[in-house]
């Protein structure tokens, strides 16, 4: 009797955790892929979702909402050769959460690593004058490369905004180089031995 009580239990326990793993809760703006067997089968959307208890397997919550995302000031070496510091703040949004997962290993650091090459090469079309005056030019540049790329990962780049743009000073280890090869090239034009004058005779 007692064993028959004890197996109950047992049954009736593993039925509770049983539908227990069946039943999924995803808040609003939210969205989790599942795998069946080791392959993608689907993506719970908001609400009350139920999966098949150990043959589904539910992967983390996707944020769905609008993010932001702030980088480090990047150098950046304009058309005439100067380095300039740009600060730049990225808001995007995950549009399809099969793609975000699969498509990249890393959508964060491949966003980040794309809006810095891209505003590499903007910026390395412009001038000083220009990159310091024409932040929406830059902006709206930004935007219609990076959109166009991450597109095939399931993400929409709403907007680019850069907060700041300065001019980095240069260093003492430059400024140093600068005067040795100012000097350099001074001492050299006055050791150089003068041009001869040719004289002809009456």
């Amino acid at each position: 009797m007692d064993a028959l009580l004890v197996a109950s239990l047992l049954v009736a326990v593993l039925v509770v955790f049983t539908v227990l793993r069946a039943v999924r809760i995803v808040p609003q703006a939210r969205a989790r892929n599942v795998e069946r067997l080791g392959r993608y089968s689907r993506t719970l959307q908001p609400g009350l979702n139920f999966v098949i208890p150990y043959i589904d397997r539910v992967h983390p919550a996707l944020d769905l909402r609008e993010q932001v995302v702030s980088f480090q000031p990047q150098p950046v070496i304009t058309e005439d050769n100067l380095v300039v510091e740009i600060d730049t703040v990225l808001y995007f949004q995950i549009t399809d959460p099969r793609a975000a997962a699969y498509e990249i290993a890393s959508y964060l650091q491949a966003v980040e690593q794309l809006t810095v090459t891209t505003l590499r090469n903007v910026v390395g079309s412009m001038d000083l004058e220009k990159t310091l005056t024409s932040r929406d030019t830059i902006n709206s540049q930004l935007r219609g490369v990076l959109d166009e790329a991450t597109g095939k990962w399931g993400i929409r780049v709403n907007r680019v905004e850069i907060r700041r743009s300065t001019r980095r000073r240069p260093s003492r280890a430059s400024f140093l180089l600068r005067t040795l090869d100012l000097r350099w090239s001074m001492e050299g034009m006055c050791t150089a031995p003068a041009p001869s004058r040719s004289t002809t005779s009456p």
